[in-house]
């Protein structure tokens, strides 16, 4: 079946996560990814964490799938023509560097757009493109704290904490791709392409903001404080079972009164402490050892399905050797195992967007480095097997 983005190529100079996984989410669509790097392999190759083999299971099999590989200095003047002709017939650039690290690159919009005019850039960085901090680098960590998030996460008295899921990393990917989308709409309208700016940073304030963080100090003079597992403005918590953890999130009054109903405590809906979600989020200290007291007579599974009965939303506290086995995530094909030459069966992640007539897949397994010089110089660009030999030697590719 054809994949929505099939005949789109797309050159990928993304690193680590944000930009790289950008680009994993258009090769999942069938767009041609040609993925980019120096002459042997960038620093991210050498990040955990690693097959027994050595490989970098996140940045060698997970966002290399469905991606082609090349090598190539830009910084080379021959690398730098050998770009320009890639960049010819290409529909989409990612990058994932600096304003500055753009420019030194050749890869700046200004200079991209001279050759191609209807070319998109992707320009993923830390900062973005414009404003003081344009040329600082970052990662997920560094836009957790600096977009207010680890200030309010944790439990109280403990030191600000990032969140262990690099959510800003991921996030900023699927902004990127949706920027790309969205370009790509108005570049069929139009035929003039543009540039795609999105920032670690960007994202990370935009999900605090959203959540009426900034909105609540301004208007309110209310600073978030850390509260655990518990929810903001509602009644959510974890709480231990007799075999592990289990999370309950009660939100609006049809929900707490199947909830108290399935803890047999009707009693609760006549205490005007409980009678909405901001009392009951205010009172959640008084709530905790009641729940407390009914979760902890139970099994996990047991208290899912008494909860689940009332249709109350819970859920297990799943460690890694739950999740493996997650029928729900296996039905919905999430939990993928591939095999990779040197390695064996590996479980990786499937494809999150599930579209009903052009369905994204899993064609090809992770690209090795340079994999793909011989096909993309040498079909693509009518480069022969003497020119590659010589951009060998000099370091070109």
């Amino acid at each position: 079946m054809t994949r929505v983005l099939e005949g789109i190529r797309v050159l990928d100079f993304g690193r680590v996560i944000a930009s790289a996984y950008c680009g994993t989410l258009l090769a999942d669509m069938g767009a041609d990814v040609i993925k980019v790097e120096r002459p042997g392999g960038e620093f991210d190759r050498k990040l955990g964490p690693f097959t027994p083999s050595g490989k970098a299971i996140v940045y060698e099999l997970i966002t290399p799938r469905n991606k082609k590989s090349i090598t190539l200095n830009t910084r080379h003047p021959k690398g730098q023509e050998i770009l320009d002709e890639l960049i010819e017939d290409t529909s989409i650039i990612i990058t994932g560097f600096t304003r500055k690290g753009n420019q030194l690159m050749g890869l700046d919009y200004e200079r991209l757009k001279q050759i191609n005019p209807g070319i998109i850039l992707v320009a993923i960085s830390g900062y973005g493109q414009t404003g003081p901090g344009a040329d600082r680098p970052s990662f997920d960590a560094i836009a957790q704290a600096e977009s207010g998030a680890m200030s309010y996460t944790g439990f109280p008295g403990s030191p600000p904490t990032r969140a262990a899921v690099p959510f800003v990393d991921f996030s900023t990917a699927t902004m990127g791709a949706y920027g790309a989308m969205l370009a790509l709409l108005h570049k069929e309208r139009t035929g003039k392409g543009q540039l795609v700016d999105v920032s670690l940073l960007d994202t990370a304030f935009t999900f605090v903001a959203g959540m009426g963080v900034v909105a609540e100090y301004t208007l309110l003079n209310q600073i978030r404080p850390q509260v655990g597992n518990h929810s903001f403005h509602n009644y959510s918590d974890g709480f231990e079972a007799k075999d592990g953890w289990v999370m309950i999130s009660v939100i609006g009054n049809e929900i707490w009164q199947r909830f108290i109903g399935a803890i047999g405590r009707a009693d609760l809906l006549e205490d005007d402490r409980f009678s909405d979600d901001q009392s009951r989020y205010q009172n959640r200290d008084l709530i905790r050892p009641i729940v407390n007291k009914w979760v902890g007579k139970h099994t996990v599974s047991e208290v899912v399905r008494l909860l689940e009965q009332k249709r109350v939303p819970c859920g297990r506290v799943n460690t890694v050797r739950e999740l493996v086995n997650d029928p729900h995530l296996i039905a919905r094909e999430m939990l993928i195992k591939r095999q990779y030459p040197g390695v064996g069966e590996v479980p990786v992640p499937g494809i999150p967007v599930k579209l009903s007539r052009t369905p994204g897949k899993i064609e090809t397994d992770a690209c090795r480095l340079g994999e793909h010089n011989q096909e993309i110089y040498c079909q693509l660009l009518s480069y022969t097997q003497e020119d590659l030999e010589s951009l060998r030697l000099e370091g070109v590719i």
